[in-house]
């Protein structure tokens, strides 16, 4: 994507947020989806807003948002001949309804089954997070993933949302944590970002979707960072089925991270 291309996009969907979504924060009524998440009319108006943009900017490459249906979701992606956008209009829904200002707008664009560009937008801080394939990733056009003195892992912060893991594993983190404290934040774009931007040490979610994680585990690696399921995939597959998720921003502190959670990289 050419550089001014890529301005006129990251405007779009900053003016998006700031216009769909601060002046309803807190102040919309909510609805339950089939799954038992919330859903707003900012959800509604952002993904309406950035198809409208997205099309009018790239007319040949297709979106898929989390708010359309599961069939339409399985048709955008098995169609994607031109590249595909990946879109969570509103990530931290529960929060953006309550009044708690963690909640951001995620953007992923993959081209052949890879993420070539992810931008993931926070309207509270106007914090702008961004990675290209390969190029690194940045926090408002400052390189992201500076290495900061090694934090062990009985020093650092976990970042866990308890409510979607084993609970064998919960309990275990409850019962014997081993890290110094522990933050359940309620955006997974936002969490990732926040963990390539140094700010927590160690990730654990055990159930997201693609426009969930397509995005922010993108910054994260771009970052240097690492991720792998509980079952030991290390490489996302960006389909349709939930992933769980455990990553950190620094090699070492993965690898213990790993080792007391007990997963082993799968050879395939």
């Amino acid at each position: 994507m050419k550089q001014d291309a890529l301005l006129e996009l990251e405007r779009s969907l900053c003016a998006a947020a700031e216009a769909e979504l601060l002046p309803r924060f807190n102040r919309v009524d909510v609805e339950l989806k089939a799954d038992g998440s919330l859903l707003t009319e900012a959800d509604h108006a952002m993904q309406s807003r950035l198809q409208h943009e997205l099309n009018a900017l790239f007319p040949d490459t297709s979106l898929l948002g989390e708010e359309m249906d599961a069939d339409e979701q399985r048709e955008r992606l098995a169609g994607a001949e031109h590249g595909l956008w990946v879109l969570d209009p509103l990530d931290g829904t529960s929060n953006f309804a309550s009044g708690i200002p963690y909640f951001c707008v995620s953007l992923a664009l993959l081209v052949r089954g890879a993420v070539q560009l992810a931008l993931v937008y926070d309207p509270v801080r106007r914090e702008l997070f961004q990675a290209r394939a390969g190029a690194g990733a940045q926090l408002n056009g400052k390189p992201l993933g500076r290495r900061l003195p090694l934090t062990p892992l009985q020093h650092g912060i976990g970042l866990v949302d308890y409510k979607r893991l084993p609970p064998p594993l919960a309990r275990r983190l409850v019962d014997a944590p081993p890290y110094s404290s522990q933050r359940s934040f309620g955006s997974v774009a936002l969490d990732f970002c926040w963990l390539a931007a140094g700010r927590v040490h160690v990730y654990l979610h055990g159930r997201h979707n693609l426009w969930d994680y397509a995005a922010g585990l993108t910054i994260l690696h771009e970052a240097g960072g690492d991720s792998i399921t509980l079952q030991g995939v290390s490489h996302p597959t960006l389909d349709l089925e939930p992933r769980s998720t455990a990553a950190a921003l620094d090699a070492g502190l993965f690898r213990e991270w790993c080792a007391w959670l007990g997963v082993v990289p799968r050879a395939d």
